[in-house]
């Protein structure tokens, strides 16, 4: 059984020209072309479609996601993984709803707030696990326990240092200079000094191994497409990753 172009672009909520585009660059090919010239869609090719829409979702341009295509051939266990992110962003995004649910409530009632519930959801345990693998229970109970000692005002600050230094990596991997380039360093310099801010790392622990901290860092921006997404896809994070270990075998 197959779909033509127009009832995919229909069902998956896209365009017959954006199909047509990922046949031209080799992201999507249909599984077939009718005698009249239409482009036909069967099962597998559906699935392909499923993984691109996806990976878009994550902030990742075609170029990138092209490369995970071809390195993570494995379909199943490659949707599988997507699924348990997508779980965990479920389960994020249930607690923000409840959280921003009770606030309503709380406003049109008693007025009475309850801070440490006001927040659930939008703090950074989603990273729970990854940091506990990494560098230990102790290192995520110090983080986590900075974090949740923030004041609203002091959270908000943070965040918008982050995204403004992410902004600044894609910019300059836009530009076209090197990783090893005087730009590309002083955002690396930046970047180093916030992880330094994060009780519990190695770059904020005296005699921690801040080197292999940050080169570390670096590779799981590449790895994740969750951390990818924040420097604008796989190829961003490249670039992230690899100024960080300049500035690193420079520097720590």
């Amino acid at each position: 059984m197959d779909w033509s172009i127009q009832e995919i672009a229909r069902i998956a909520g896209t365009t017959s020209r954006t199909l047509r585009h990922y046949d031209d660059i080799g992201l999507l090919k249909p599984s077939r072309t009718g005698h009249n010239g239409y482009r036909y869609y069967d099962g597998p090719a559906l699935v392909q479609l499923q993984r691109i829409i996806l990976l878009r979702e994550l902030g990742l341009g075609l170029p990138a996601i092209a490369e995970v295509l071809d390195r993570e051939t494995d379909t199943v266990k490659a949707l599988s993984s997507h699924l348990e992110w997508l779980a965990q962003e479920q389960d994020r995004l249930t607690r923000q709803i409840a959280s921003v649910r009770q606030t309503i409530d709380t406003m049109k009632g008693d007025g009475k707030y309850m801070a440490q519930n006001m927040f659930d959801g939008f703090d950074h345990t989603q990273y729970k696990d990854e940091v506990e693998e990494r560098w230990g229970k102790d290192a995520y109970a110090a983080s986590d326990s900075w974090w949740r000692g923030m004041s609203a005002e002091e959270k908000q600050e943070w965040k918008v240092r982050v995204e403004k230094l992410g902004a600044d990596w894609i910019s300059a991997a836009e530009s076209g200079v090197s990783p090893d380039s005087e730009a590309a360093q002083d955002v690396a310099r930046r970047h180093v000094e916030w992880l330094r801010g994060i009780p519990g790392t190695p770059s904020a622990a005296p005699g921690g191994d801040a080197k292999g901290y940050v080169e570390g860092l670096g590779e799981m921006y590449v790895a994740d497409p969750r951390f990818a997404a924040n420097y604008g896809g796989e190829r961003g994070a490249t670039f992230v990753r690899d100024a960080l270990r300049v500035y690193a075998e420079r520097n720590l």
